[in-house]
């Protein structure tokens, strides 16, 4: 008997998303839409590691036009890219993509890392903890296939392979309480970076606490019965 695959539920953007990508800059590539939520001269380097996949990888370039709907320029308090289902997005933290010491190859290949992500969970994969060390090592492979097709993506793909290993060592890298943790420290430095004050700082955690508290309140008051 044929199993059918699990597709990944639905899930609607958040009000908040909604607003911050209608306040982006964007356009439409090839059928995707690249935008960033800050400076537009941005979107230009995403746009040339766009054609970079597309000029050396045609099929990696057709499932990131199937599997995304979006790539979006944000500030990330965790990473330097992630797969965002709500919004079928590769999100690209702005620090990464503005650096000019990061390579047009550094861009392409996120977004290659990503976009695996996005068909994983088109499949039924979904990012449980006892999964994240061999999905990262699969999207990690995919970068490798990549880099291989550049024309000078030797330093490209020796910089992926460290870090596939690496993960691979040290699987723990991948449980919750490393995300929270590097969530939290991603966070500040976020805040600092677009100018927070460091007392507000200091006092966003006992803010998000409160609210935390407030909303859990609200959803056992109002539930039915």
């Amino acid at each position: 008997m044929r199993r059918e695959r699990q597709k990944p539920p639905k899930v609607r953007p958040s009000l908040i998303d909604r607003i911050q990508l209608a306040a982006s800059y964007g356009r439409q590539v090839d059928g995707i839409w690249i935008g960033s939520y800050f400076a537009p001269e941005h979107l230009s380097r995403v746009e040339r590691a766009l054609l970079l996949v597309k000029q050396h990888s045609p099929l990696q370039y057709s499932r990131i036009i199937r599997d995304l709907e979006r790539i979006w320029i944000f500030l990330l308090p965790g990473g330097l890219a992630e797969y965002k289902h709500s919004l079928k997005a590769c999100v690209l933290d702005k620090r990464f993509v503005a650096d000019s010491a990061v390579s047009i190859e550094q861009i392409a290949s996120a977004i290659v890392h990503e976009a695996t992500h996005a068909k994983l969970e088109r499949f039924g994969i979904e990012y449980d903890e006892d999964q994240r060390a061999r999905i990262e090592a699969i999207c990690f492979r995919r970068e490798l296939a990549f880099a291989v097709r550049l024309p000078d993506g030797a330093r490209l793909w020796e910089d992926r392979a460290r870090d596939l290993n690496w993960y691979q060592a040290n699987p723990d890298y991948f449980r919750d309480a490393q995300f929270i943790e590097r969530h939290t420290d991603g966070q500040d430095e976020m805040l600092r970076h677009i100018g927070t004050p460091e007392w507000l700082i200091r006092a966003t955690p006992a803010l998000q606490s409160i609210v935390g508290r407030a909303r859990r309140l609200f959803r056992v008051a109002s539930r039915p019965g």
